[in-house]
C-alpha cells in the first residue's frame, strides 16, 4: 500500500463518518423539510397559488422549525 492510497483510505473513512454524524444531527430538519414541503404543495395547490411555490415556501419554514426542534430538543 502506497502512502497514497493510506492518506486516501483514512481520509474516506473520515468523510463518512462525519457524513453518517451529519444525517443524524440533521434528522429533525430533513423530516421537517420533507413535511413542510407537502403542506405547502397541499396549500399552494388548494388556493390557487400553485403547488411548486407552495412547496418551496413550505421546505424553506419546515427547515427551520425541524432545526430549531432539533436545538431545542437535543
Amino acid at each position: 500500500m502506497t502512502k497514497k492510497s493510506t492518506k486516501t483510505r483514512i481520509l474516506s473513512v473520515a468523510v463518512g463518518l462525519s457524513l453518517v454524524s451529519l444525517a443524524a444531527t440533521a434528522c429533525g430538519t430533513l423530516g421537517g423539510a420533507a413535511v413542510g414541503a407537502g403542506a405547502g404543495a397541499a396549500v399552494g395547490a388548494g388556493t390557487g397559488y400553485g403547488a411548486g411555490k407552495g412547496a418551496l415556501i413550505g421546505t424553506g419554514v419546515g427547515a427551520a422549525a425541524g432545526a430549531i426542534y432539533d436545538i431545542t430538543k437535543h
